[in-house]
């Protein structure tokens, strides 16, 4: 049996007694205003008799006076006030309304007008019951603050925190914004499957299930990329997928299992190129959103302006990373004695590439807050980007960090099926070998290739970091309406789950 709180047991009672009264959960409201468009209105200390309104929303906000009440109602766009007066809602109607709480959702009819403070509100002709309220909204809801209370229960979050709901609605505008773009830019807009016989695409355990119609073990997907590339090799030279992506990994501020990418893929296109699209949609989405290209993330200032420094991940580490040049980062030698030098612990010390990532991981990323490019990757940790033709350790890629984050990955496209199931043999026997992040052979994806793929370029970007960044949220958390939680200590009461001022 459900244990309720005192405050619930009244309120299932008031509950009780409207049903009685033929309570109906009404369904037939017409809302004719929002909450912003009365503020926007002009009007005076008297209401005006020629307008009237029809506002609906929840009570936010309740001060009675005997005979007459204040009300602030909060909907999708804010909150607004009404003046309710008993000798003109009618007495059964004010009745009712002495048993309405916060909480509950209301409609309310009126003449708009300014209070003597100046507040625009709505001067009630009539007020209806919507829907009960049935469990209190935390105390003091307005400064609703503990963290686990605010991801698992979104739904108060987004009554109590008007700035959670901003975030939503610049995440919205964000890839809104990104769609247009890359319309624009005449790609097309396609979806693939979430469910893939053999994931690909990254380096990344994958979520594992199982189709019981086609009894098939199957994964649900790590990328968005082997796919897309099929398209390519079917003609369809510019396409994109705004889509979830699932990696069984750690939870931290910065990742989260279940997360939203964007990849696209541009025929007759280089990396070099890439980076020239991406700064452009960048600097497109800051201003769009911020309004400015300086913006502010906690206590760091970013730079948006272009253009933006593009540096190879070995001169990285020795410009940024501050590895003295006597070291030869070109040589696993040198990259081992680096890391000795700078106490960086290598997990993988006889692979050049592996190694060099750890030492940038460690020395770099951290240090770079304005929009930095990274490129030339270790061909070791690239499996699908093309190789350097001038160096074949190095690929043709970038990684572009912003604030220590990495914001977008892309390299110009291996389109070699002999070089690519080599690549993929390779993974293979590292998973064989116990690594769970490598994947056997995407004999399908290799097929596609036999057909011939042109020259491509392609690249992923994270929305949920993109918003982060554009919305100054420091946890990816914040950016996600239901990010994923641990089952619910029963045992902690719901009062537990305390509010701040």
């Amino acid at each position: 049996m459900v244990k309720r709180s005192e405050q619930e047991e009244v309120r299932f009672e008031k509950l009780a007694e409207l049903r009685q009264q033929g309570y109906p959960y009404p369904n037939d409201v017409k809302v004719t205003a929002s909450s912003s468009e009365i503020h926007k209105l002009e009007v005076t200390n008297e209401p005006d008799k020629t307008k009237e309104f029809t506002i609906a929303g929840r009570i936010v906000g309740l001060r009675d006076m005997g005979k007459a009440a204040f009300v602030h109602i909060l909907d999708a766009h804010g909150k607004v006030q009404s003046y309710l007066r008993k000798d003109e809602i009618g007495e059964d109607a004010f009745a009712a309304f002495k048993k309405f709480d916060i909480g509950d959702i209301v409609s309310i009819t009126g003449n708009p007008f300014s209070t003597k403070t100046g507040e625009k509100s709505l001067h009630a002709s009539s007020i209806r019951l919507l829907a009960k309220g049935l469990i209190p909204l935390p105390e003091k809801w307005h400064g609703l603050t503990d963290i686990e209370a605010r991801y698992r229960q979104r739904y108060v979050d987004l009554i109590a925190n008007p700035e959670v709901r901003d975030v939503f609605r610049k995440r919205a505008q964000i890839i809104s914004e990104i769609r247009r773009f890359m319309e624009e830019k005449g790609f097309l807009e396609v979806e693939t499957p979430v469910l893939q016989s053999v994931p690909g695409g990254a380096d990344a355990r994958p979520f594992n299930t199982h189709h019981n119609a086609l009894d098939l073990d199957m994964h649900l997907r790590i990328s968005l990329e082997l796919p897309l590339k099929k398209l390519i090799v079917g003609g369809l030279e510019r396409v994109f997928e705004i889509g979830r992506v699932f990696r069984n990994e750690g939870i931290s501020t910065k990742h989260n299992p279940e997360f939203t990418m964007i990849e696209f893929y541009m025929a007759y296109a280089t990396f070099e190129d890439l980076m020239n699209l991406t700064e452009e949609l960048f600097v497109r989405l800051v201003k769009k959103v911020c309004g400015e290209l300086k913006i502010s993330y906690g206590e760091k200032e970013i730079d948006f302006t272009p253009p933006w420094p593009r540096i190879s991940m070995v001169n990285s580490v020795y410009e940024i990373g501050g590895v003295s040049k006597d070291f030869d980062l070109n040589t696993l030698e040198g990259v081992v004695a680096a890391a000795k030098s700078h106490r960086v612990e290598l997990e993988e010390p006889g692979d050049w590439g592996r190694s060099l990532a750890a030492l940038w991981d460690e020395l770099v990323e951290d240090k770079l807050i304005n929009p930095t490019f990274i490129t030339h990757h270790p061909f070791s940790i690239s499996p699908l980007a093309r190789a350097n033709q001038t160096d074949a350790k190095i690929t043709d890629r970038f990684e572009l960090i912003i604030c220590g984050m990495e914001a977008s990955n892309a390299f110009s496209e291996l389109n070699d099926p002999v070089d690519q199931r080599e690549r993929f043999e390779s993974q293979a026997q590292r998973k064989e070998a116990g690594d769970e992040e490598a994947h056997e052979v995407d004999e399908d994806f290799l097929r596609a290739l036999e057909y011939g793929m042109c020259p491509t370029a392609g690249q992923g970007i994270g929305i949920d970091r993109l918003v982060m960044l554009l919305t100054n949220s420091q946890s990816i958390r914040d950016v996600i309406l239901f990010p994923q939680m641990k089952p619910r200590d029963e045992s902690v009461e719901e009062s537990d789950l305390a509010v701040g001022e």
